[in-house]
């Protein structure tokens, strides 16, 4: 069975992954939205696919498709982090399943509105959460479920993904837009560690800025020391010798978990997984939501919210 598509933020980096998914899981995107108009790549999945820079628009597109009987079976949402709430929202409206990139809201009280939304518009609501479906991510997790129920696991995690200076002064860096570090780059890593070592104990954050973070993080199962850093200079100097500019490292119990490859498929791993009546929903979400919430208000020294203007 075929299924119709709306995608929200088609013109953002993520979104291509969107696009290729619903491609080779054989469905159809019948609108697009984004505010800026370089979408090309459009051209190479869904040529056909009508395309909207303003939301009143769409909104008013997916309506008339709606009572035409071409209804939108699923929306996705790629717009930046802040909008999710509101998107997800729209996407309930217009009767259709809500698909959304990470963080699927930015607050944990969000969630209890859109449980109660959920439940009275009938449709549901997924998070893209690729890393449960990584093989590796897998056995490790079936490794830990597996070993000794009193083990606690010492977890060193450092993941830097180093960004120009457009970082900083587009929504991605404004914290009130994007959360933060934390939970712009960090929830992927958040939300696989509390899926494969349980339930957050304690979360203490150390070092707060725009552009890198510290801290602890106490699970049922493991105790975790993490960094995050989107600043070149942070990166190791072997991966800048290699003129590479991401680096990430799991070291559990004094050995590396290498997860480095099969992340190109996974978007479409997680299409098909929803579409196979699966899916991770709003409860699954939410513990990590917690966690970056905790560490974007954490009270500490050297916190440097305001290092742009685009912050104050």
């Amino acid at each position: 069975m075929s299924y119709n598509f709306a995608l929200i933020g088609v013109g953002g980096y993520i979104a291509v992954r969107h696009l290729k998914a619903i491609k080779e899981t054989g469905n159809k995107l019948v609108a697009a939205l984004d505010i800026n108009d370089s979408v090309g790549i459009i051209d190479s999945y869904f040529p056909e696919a009508d395309f909207f820079v303003e939301f009143e628009r769409f909104d008013r597109h997916i309506d008339k498709l709606r009572r035409k009987g071409t209804k939108v079976d699923y929306i996705a949402i790629c717009s930046p982090n802040y909008l999710h709430d509101s998107h997800i929202r729209f996407a309930l409206r217009s009767g259709a399943h809500a698909i959304c990139e990470k963080p699927l809201v930015m607050n944990p009280w969000n969630f209890e509105g859109l449980m109660d939304y959920q439940s009275e518009m009938g449709r549901k609501v997924f998070n893209v959460l690729q890393l449960r479906l990584h093989p590796s991510i897998i056995a490790l997790r079936e490794k830990i479920r597996n070993g000794p129920a009193d083990k606690i696991y010492d977890i060193d995690l450092t993941y830097i993904t180093s960004r120009g200076n457009w970082y900083h002064y587009s929504w991605k860096g404004n914290i009130q837009k994007s959360g933060g570090i934390a939970t712009n780059i960090g929830i992927h890593f958040f939300d696989m560690l509390i899926w494969i070592f349980g339930d957050v104990k304690k979360n203490e954050t150390i070092m707060l800025k725009c552009d890198k973070a510290s801290g602890r993080l106490e699970l049922e199962k493991a105790n975790i020391n993490w960094f995050l850093s989107v600043d070149y200079d942070d990166l190791p100097k072997e991966i800048k010798t290699k003129r590479q500019r991401t680096f990430r490292k799991i070291i559990i119990d004094q050995e590396e978990i290498e997860f480095s490859d099969g992340f190109t498929d996974l978007h479409t791993q997680t299409y098909q997984h929803i579409l196979d009546g699966k899916g991770f929903g709003l409860e699954e979400s939410k513990r990590s939501i917690e966690v970056v919430y905790e560490i974007r208000n954490a009270e500490i020294n050297g916190k440097d919210e305001d290092c742009l203007p685009l912050n104050k």
